[in-house]
């Protein structure tokens, strides 16, 4: 069999899968999915070459061009591979961002514990000195505690790091690496060919596991929701301590508006996203398929109202579904000091276009026109490029 047979097949029952998805209506939709699984192909072999445990370094998890598991348009995900029984430093400096999260998980995006200890935490927990750099370690558990130390619990394959931007256009990301102590200053060893026949064969694994994972994971968690409607704030499932999340399922036929309307938080992040049917952000660069409460606009009453629709309400907050008819609907709090209480999370109330303005108290004040629209997208777009660059 040659080396790369099982990656290629898998690459055929992944596309299997997805042609016969049954919620892929239109022929956007299938695009949509097989440009999905081009973003895993690649993701996925690039997992697989940085699957280095002797001298491990942080790549990107997920992001803009091989999105997975509901991406948040706000945020940044690096992660590294670790060994519980190794010890492990990591150093950085800390950027501008609203939050900066580190998690241990075990197998593919799994907690290895209840989050809330060393398994999960925000850079609270951590030394910051006055140039915003930060040195801590991640191994086995000590006889005592000790400042900037944390453990690896059993089975601890990969750390993950989340950077969270509020304001695209201002926070500025920091920086992380991470070294293996016994090994740093020698080489790993090269590779041979069974070596690299193993990684195509892990990649052909985590290839078919993270379509099929993905795929199901809209039905076990959403659309067993009514639809149209929210969850109340709950903490997030294998996250924070820290987060909390609300989450629904939208269904809007043609000429039908969804009006959400949520209060401005006290928790420094805030944000709303759309989501396709596979369980990935919308294009939320060229289109405000996103919003957190540093890009909305407020009512003088506190509240954020956003008007979910395909057509344009010619209000700022408007969230575009980018002619998707079906797809997920996702809060999330974070840092937060607090549980989101219920009061404080959506509300949501499905209308005709025409009725919108009859929904919203203050839609003179929320009205933009085409050129005011224009600009707010030319922002997120100039934004962006900063952030994927600097």
């Amino acid at each position: 069999m040659a080396v790369t047979t099982p990656f290629t097949e898998a690459i055929a029952q992944a596309e299997a899968m997805i042609a016969s998805a049954p919620f892929a209506e239109t022929d956007a939709e299938r695009a949509e999915g097989l440009d999905y699984l081009a973003g895993g192909i690649s993701s996925i072999l690039q997992l697989a070459r940085s699957h280095s445990k002797s001298h491990p370094y942080f790549v990107t998890s997920t992001g803009p061009y091989s999105k997975m598991g509901l991406d948040n348009p706000d945020t940044l995900y690096y992660h590294a591979t670790v060994e519980p029984d190794a010890t492990y430093v990591v150093r950085g400096v800390r950027g501008t961002t609203v939050d900066l999260s580190f998690q241990v998980l075990r197998g593919d995006y799994t907690p290895t514990n209840v989050p809330g200890g060393d398994d999960a935490f925000d850079d609270r927990r951590i030394p910051i000195a006055d140039d915003g750099s930060f040195e801590i370690t991640f191994g086995p558990a000590l006889d005592e505690a000790r400042e900037g130390y944390f453990v690896l619990g059993e089975g601890a394959s990969m750390l993950a790091v989340r950077e969270v931007y509020s304001d695209w256009a201002t926070e500025a990301k920091g920086s992380v690496t991470i070294e293996r102590v016994d090994t740093v200053g020698v080489a790993p060893e090269e590779p041979d060919t069974a070596k690299v026949a193993k990684r195509y064969a892990i990649a052909a694994k985590m290839l078919t596991a993270r379509i099929n994972t993905w795929f199901n994971f809209p039905k076990w968690f959403y659309l067993d929701e009514p639809v149209n409607t929210f969850t109340a704030p709950r903490s997030t499932p294998g996250g924070l301590s820290t987060q909390f999340s609300s989450v629904g399922h939208y269904d809007l036929p043609a000429g039908t508006a969804m009006i959400v309307t949520v209060p401005k938080s006290d928790a420094p992040y805030q944000g709303f996203q759309l989501g396709s049917m596979w369980y990935i952000s919308l294009d939320y660069v060229n289109h405000q398929t996103s919003l957190n409460s540093a890009q909305a606009q407020v009512d003088p009453d506190g509240n954020i109202r956003m008007v979910i629709s395909a057509n344009d309400p010619g209000v700022a907050n408007w969230i575009e579904t980018t002619g998707r008819r079906r797809g997920i609907l996702q809060f999330r709090w974070q840092r937060t000091d607090a549980a989101v209480a219920p009061e404080l999370g959506p509300t949501a109330v499905v209308v005709a276009d025409a009725d919108v303005p009859a929904h919203l108290p203050f839609h003179e004040q929320n009205r933009i026109d085409t050129d005011g629209w224009a600009e707010r997208i030319a922002v997120r777009q100039r934004a962006f490029a900063r952030r994927m660059l600097g």
